[in-house]
């Protein structure tokens, strides 16, 4: 096994997800550690959360790359008493890196929503539901098409077989029965593409994170059918071609890294209950 540095692992990665795509408000890239360090072992994760971690030291990793950025809103500390502060110490005891493409990686192409369309079914070409003015072939969400047409209520459990298991599922509003073809797709939160969505005239939106009162006024209004999935289990599938992309890029260059894709679910929610359970 070839080894490298995390500076040239950082370099490969912001060649397939540059930063400069990244929203102002975004903090994407090195979190800790020291670019010179050997990298042998990569673990790729949606969450740099303490159970990932656990996975990573155990497994010996040199470097996590997560979608989610652990301070996104910054911070005046990484005092070990802090949930995000043992998590940097830690890091930091194990000389393991952690490392961040959040926004940048759902505007690129190939990027998380790409990976999305392919888990639930759609069929290339995909294009950008909401394209970056200067660069139409980046951009957030994609559209894509189904092979066949097909109920939306089988669209829904082809979906639900392409993702991930989490304990809320899917939640789909609209006519089962109604046939659906053409599909938009966006990983994490999409209530902000709802009205794009509708105006690309597609047969339904799949998402995550749909607020009660959004959902409603455009399933009322005669939009495209909704299914809202788990946050996490939308962007999960990007790890494993950001790896693949990783590997690739490395090996054209003579260097051979080991890579993992982390099946910790992360998901916030943990269970579910129904009236009379208990």
């Amino acid at each position: 096994m070839t080894e490298t540095t995390l500076a040239t692992v950082i370099e490969t990665l912001e060649r397939a997800y540059d930063p400069a795509h990244a929203e102002p408000w975004d903090a994407v890239g090195l979190v800790c550690g020291d670019p010179e360090q050997p990298v042998t072992r990569v673990l790729f994760a949606v969450d740099p959360v303490a159970a990932v971690v656990d996975e990573a030291l155990d497994w010996g990793a040199d470097l996590i790359v997560t979608h989610h950025p652990l301070y996104l809103k910054g911070t005046t500390t990484v005092a070990a008493h802090t949930t995000k502060g043992r998590v940097i110490h830690r890091l930091i005891k194990g000389d393991c890196a952690l490392y961040t493409a959040h926004t940048n990686a759902d505007v690129a192409d190939p990027g998380v929503s790409d990976a999305l369309a392919r888990a639930v079914g759609l069929t290339s070409p995909l294009r950008p539901l909401a394209p970056l003015p200067a660069a139409p072939r980046l951009g957030l969400g994609r559209i894509g098409t189904l092979p066949v047409s097909m109920s939306l209520a089988k669209f829904a459990a082809l979906a639900a077989q392409g993702l991930p298991r989490t304990a809320g599922g899917l939640r789909v509003a609209g006519d089962l029965d109604r046939l659906v073809k053409t599909v938009a797709v966006s990983g994490g939160a999409g209530d902000s593409l709802l009205g794009t969505a509708r105006a690309a005239g597609v047969d339904v939106f799949l998402t995550a994170d749909l607020r009660h009162h959004p959902a409603s006024e455009y399933v009322e209004s005669g939009g495209p059918a909704l299914i809202d999935a788990a946050h996490w289990a939308t962007e999960w599938p990007w790890l494993a071609e950001a790896a693949e992309r990783l590997t690739s890029a490395l090996a054209a260059k003579g260097i051979t890294v080991e890579v993992r894709v982390s099946d910790t679910v992360t998901d916030a929610w943990t269970t579910t209950a129904q009236r009379g359970l208990g």
